[in-house]
């Protein structure tokens, strides 16, 4: 099992940056997490709004925390809203149920970590992160089936 590093968190937040300007997006947070849901890396671009980094943070601790990434988990909150939020409600309200959190695997396919991003369409928050934890050679698992 690799372990993820503030160097690799901190790659993941620049490129995950850049895919947002290339793509003309509007300012992003982006949030990386370690496999136990504790908080690495932490960026927010000017611009973002005041609650950006609970929410990009929330994305990335609900996929975590869940298994899964927040695309799932936003699609199970509409098939199963009483439970998700009870467990949201478990959470502390911590759990945002919206794409835009991605779970980062390494080669052996463990969770590593987690990446959340706000602050466009919950889509092209999770291509952001998509592409960036690519970038870095590691596998995103965003819940989207295959």
């Amino acid at each position: 099992m690799n372990t993820l590093t503030l160097e690799m968190a901190t790659r993941i937040t620049q490129c995950a940056m850049a895919v947002g300007a290339e793509i003309k997006s509007a300012p992003l947070t982006v949030a990386v997490l370690d496999a136990g849901g504790h908080l690495i890396s932490l960026q927010r671009q000017d611009g973002a709004s005041l609650l950006r980094p609970q929410i990009a943070i929330g994305k990335a601790w609900g996929a975590v925390a869940l298994g899964k990434g927040s695309r799932f988990i936003a699609a199970d909150a509409q098939k199963r809203p009483a439970f998700i939020g009870a467990v949201n409600n478990l959470a502390d309200g911590n759990l945002v149920p919206a794409p835009g959190g991605v779970l980062i695997r390494d080669a052996q396919g463990e969770v590593i970590g987690a990446v959340g991003i706000t602050g466009d369409t919950s889509d092209i928050d999770e291509q952001c992160a998509i592409s960036a934890i690519e970038s870095i050679g590691f596998k995103a698992d965003a819940g989207v089936a295959a």
